[in-house]
């Protein structure tokens, strides 16, 4: 399975629409500080419903502390300054998915750190700025969960 990594998010119920997400699909959730929200409020829970002790959800100090833990994968940044589609990329097991705080999105240092082939984008019409995290986060997980057969589901 894939890695979410959601840098430094801002609405606790689009992490818990997340946390849920990732409970019913096996992908494992990665935090990076700072949130801006404790994960133990109620707009985390509620959206998480009773999801939590089911998904594998751990919180870093950094997105370097993050990758000095995972160093060989291949981390995509999910922005919508990606020129390649997300359907464009062959999705293996082990890859992570990166993405932005809502309110700003990823850091363009981050953005421009990750090779042009790892920089992916959402179809959308010319004047819309973006998609809701939550609804973002499960289209990327969907595309790369179908190309590795749905492994797991039942």
């Amino acid at each position: 399975m894939l890695d979410i990594i959601l840098y430094q998010p801002e609405i606790p119920p689009n992490t818990g629409n997340i946390i849920r997400l990732c409970a019913n699909t096996g992908y494992s959730l990665h935090l990076i500080e700072p949130l801006g929200f404790d994960l133990d409020e109620k707009k985390v829970r509620r959206a998480g419903l009773d999801y939590h002790e089911m998904a594998q959800v751990q919180r870093h100090a950094s997105l370097q502390d993050y990758i000095e833990q995972n160093p060989n994968k291949r981390i995509f940044a999910c922005t919508t300054k990606g020129k390649a589609y997300f359907t464009d990329t062959q999705f293996q097991p082990g890859d992570a998915l990166l993405f932005g705080p809502e309110t700003r999105g990823l850091p363009n240092d981050i953005i421009e750190s990750m090779p042009e082939a790892q920089r992916l984008r959402i179809p959308m019409l010319p004047d819309s700025r973006s998609m809701n995290l939550s609804n973002s986060v499960a289209v990327f997980v969907y595309e790369s969960w179908r190309q590795l057969g749905f492994e797991g589901a039942v």
